[in-house]
């Protein structure tokens, strides 16, 4: 079974996956005259807009919620399995993902916007909702919204709730147990009955729940993070033009040690760059069409900064702590003859990378490391998984839009705690390898769409840009202005 699903992930995760990532970023970068640089100051001006209605989530909540999506496990354990996979080069390529994602977020939420339209009260939107309307192919929306319920629903919950009984597990000294039933041992995790229990409480209060929920988590659990980091990284301040020099050198092959593994750097840099950020994944979006904003470009700038704070922030801040305290190893890879290259640092080999950056903060406070990190892991993983439900629900709105949506949500709740059950007990690799199926079939999807709507997208941004330039502080939005069709919900306005 793992031998398989790793088959199908290597798959999914080509070359041309990578490549496809890395020039979409770019395309849209140039398009927008790198709108990642030149308005960060209007990104932050838009987060802090209140809604003007009861159907939509503020900027703020629709940018808590997408946080909540993206700060994650990918976060702690991702960045040191890039680590211990590509070496400290891998980094370096998490930072290039997420500059040049930023631009393909900002145009992936502005067409969930664009696109958006009201479903029982609340404002529902996504791939599968801008491919029908944008492209006008019905197949390919369906296609899009079948593969986000079986990731998001199904693939991607085990991998948050793995992490979370891992770090407790370690933290803690929590072990599995397991109850006989029809003569099979059936495992038991406390962990992953806690964890069932506080996600049907929030998940079935509904978006407006989740997004209360976000913004209270979020903004503490990152907050806490970071600063516990920025005590390391003070404590440690003269090593970082060192560190800084090892991340830049490996990730072009010019360090020695590293020298060999540069392809594995930028595979798995962007591999753990897009699983962190989700910049062109196709998630964001959902939570992109529940604000309520004035014009769509709006919640696209807001999207954008997301992953800045996902990856430049917390993603450095992770890879700094660990890269400081040499709490890592990097795993068998191959040069370009074939051979096996192994490098061991301090810390001790055989370690799976889900414990670098347990070690790493526990070299400074030995007391509460552990516990500190199994904490965050907790939080940052919990709302991770209250996004993926949400980002399936919306997709099961979308495909039952005429009726059986209450009944067939009933089911995926069902199944999405179970899958989340689940993932407390299988192996780390397993979940792992079914995520990053999840992750890739997502990205091949959405990333094609997005670049055959990169006119009607363009054009959005031209409007809100035009406007902002004549001194209009809160532009409005008017769809056949700029001759675009089947943007229903604006054209009511």
């Amino acid at each position: 079974m793992e031998s398989i699903v790793k088959v199908i992930s290597n798959l999914i995760w080509s070359d041309f996956l990578i490549y496809l990532c890395l020039f979409t970023g770019l395309y849209f970068s140039l398009r927008t005259r790198f709108i990642q640089v030149g308005y960060i100051k209007e990104m932050l001006r838009l987060l802090f807009l209140k809604p003007n209605s009861s159907k939509g989530i503020s900027s703020f909540q629709a940018f808590a919620l997408a946080i909540s999506g993206r700060v994650g496990t990918g976060n702690i354990v991702g960045v040191a399995t890039a680590i211990f996979m590509g070496g400290p080069g891998a980094v370096f390529w998490m930072w290039v993902i997420a500059f040049l994602g930023s631009a393909s977020a900002f145009v992936e939420a502005t067409l969930g916007q664009l696109y958006k339209q009201e479903q029982g009260g609340e404002y529902r939107g996504g791939p599968a909702y801008y491919i029908e309307k944008g492209l006008g192919v019905k197949w390919y929306a369906v296609l899009f919204a079948v593969v986000t319920i079986i990731s998001t629903g199904f693939l991607l919950p085990g991998v948050q709730s793995n992490a979370i009984n891992s770090t407790l597990a370690t933290a803690f000294d929590i072990q599995l147990s397991s109850l006989p039933v029809f003569g099979m041992d059936f495992p038991i995790s406390w962990v992953g009955i806690v964890i069932v229990v506080l996600l049907t409480v929030i998940i079935i209060g509904g978006v407006k729940r989740l997004g209360l929920a976000s913004e209270f988590i979020v903004p503490l659990m990152a907050g806490a993070y970071i600063l516990m980091a920025l005590i390391i990284i003070g404590l440690n301040f003269f090593q970082i033009p060192a560190v800084l020099e090892l991340i830049i050198t490996s990730a072009f092959s010019m360090d020695a040690t590293f020298g060999g593994v540069v392809g594995m750097a930028i595979a798995w840099g962007i591999k753990r760059g897009i699983y962190s950020n989700e910049a062109g994944q196709g998630t964001a979006p959902h939570v992109a069409a529940a604000a309520e904003v004035k014009h769509p470009a709006q919640q696209g700038l807001v999207q954008a900064f997301s992953v800045y704070v996902d990856t430049l922030f917390v993603c450095t801040a992770t890879a700094l702590m660990i890269l400081f305290t040499g709490m890592y190893n990097t795993g068998e890879t191959f040069d370009a003859t074939g051979k096996p290259l192994t490098f061991l640092t301090e810390y001790l080999p055989g370690v799976e990378p889900d414990g670098f950056t347990q070690a790493a903060i526990a070299h400074h406070f030995p007391a509460i490391g552990n516990q500190f990190v199994a904490i965050a892991v907790f939080f940052f993983a919990f709302t991770t998984i209250m996004a993926y439900y949400y980002y399936a629900e919306t997709n099961i709105a979308y495909i039952f839009r005429k009726g059986n949506a209450p009944v067939v949500i009933w089911i995926l709740r069902i199944g999405f705690l179970a899958a989340t059950y689940f993932g407390t007990v299988r192996t780390a690799g397993l979940a792992w390898d079914l995520g990053d199926i999840g992750v890739g079939l997502m990205a091949w999807v959405n990333l094609i769409a997005i670049l055959l709507l990169s006119k009607p997208a363009l054009k959005v941004w031209e409007d809100y840009r035009r406007k902002r330039k004549a001194g209009i502080q809160s532009p409005s939005f008017d769809p056949k202005e700029l001759g675009i069709k089947n943007a229903d919900f604006w054209e009511k306005e």
